[in-house]
């Protein structure tokens, strides 16, 4: 009969454990809630009448005497109707979609490619698309646009998609290869001798074996692409028909920037798309983040 007093060293080692760890989960937790804090600032702000807003800071609503009227729906109604963001959400999803989607099935392609397949100066081409890393967008901002003012791109959708396709290659390629060339050799060539051709191997093996490098990619494209300015600034001008939120929100600060009320909601509005594709892609965004750190 196994007697009472043996279980206490097995309690003490996991209060142990939790007392020594406790540092690191307080750091971890002050750290989140410090990141979070804007965030929430805003959400409150966002339903905030103006009045209110501009006379008080979004603290306030804690401290007693608790008012709710000063919350309501306005902010957003007027954002979206008034001020077009209705219409701006939608060309972000237009615009983002797709430039997320064509970067990532080139670099697929040519991941594998540069991968698995034997051809005259393939390290060398790796060599240069690594190279293109550290080239800045900026110095291709004036070029691409002149071929776009002569092609008469500019101002349109195609033109966005075709920089940030471009823009996003370089690391494409380069997180891909690494991922698909870590692949186990011998899944490879048994298929290879089975008669698979590389497209048949690309296809059922590489892509469904690669799927938490290509969603890990996928977030970052598709959250750099939301988020940018820049690129939709330079090649979209002022177009507003396939504006932006980005560029509308960036309208709103320079026409109207004392309508905190309204900036607000416009910027809870932009960050509604990227969280939901981030919570969405988590468990793949890690994996693909982890892929190659532990062998075995």
């Amino acid at each position: 009969m196994t007697s009472p007093q043996r279980s206490f060293p097995r309690q003490q080692s996991s209060l142990e454990k939790f007392l020594a760890r406790a540092p690191v989960h307080l750091a971890v937790v002050t750290l989140a809630l410090l990141w979070s804090l804007p965030t929430l600032g805003l959400l409150i702000s966002s339903f905030r009448r103006r009045d209110d807003l501009l006379e008080s800071g979004w603290w306030t609503v804690f401290q007693p005497p608790w008012d709710l009227s000063q919350f309501h729906l306005g902010n957003y109604g007027d954002v979206i109707t008034s001020q077009g963001m209705g219409q701006a959400f939608l060309n972000s999803l237009v615009i983002s979609i797709p430039a997320t989607v064509i970067p990532i099935s080139i670099a697929t392609f040519a991941a594998y490619a540069l991968a698995w397949m034997e051809f005259p100066g393939r390290q060398a081409l790796f060599a240069a698309i690594v190279g293109l890393l550290v080239v800045p967008l900026q110095m291709t901002l004036i070029p691409i646009l002149r071929t776009y003012n002569a092609l008469d791109l500019a101002g349109t959708f195609v033109a966005v998609w075709l920089a940030h396709a471009a823009y996003g290659l370089p690391l494409g390629i380069y997180l891909l290869r690494n991922y698909i060339a870590a692949l186990p050799r011998d899944l490879i060539e048994a298929a290879a001798v089975d008669g698979a051709s590389h497209l048949k191997i690309f296809t059922r093996l590489v892509v469904p074996l690669s799927m938490p490098a290509i969603a890990s990619f996928a977030v970052f494209q598709f959250l750099w692409v939301w988020n940018d300015l820049l690129v939709a600034l330079v090649y979209l001008g002022g177009n507003q028909s396939v504006a932006p939120v980005t560029l509308v929100l960036r309208n709103l600060v320079g026409d109207r920037g004392q309508d905190w009320h309204l900036l607000t909601a416009g910027a809870f509005i932009s960050m509604i798309v990227p969280l939901f594709v981030f919570f969405a892609l988590q468990r793949y965004f890690v994996r693909g983040l982890l892929a190659g750190s532990v062998k075995g």
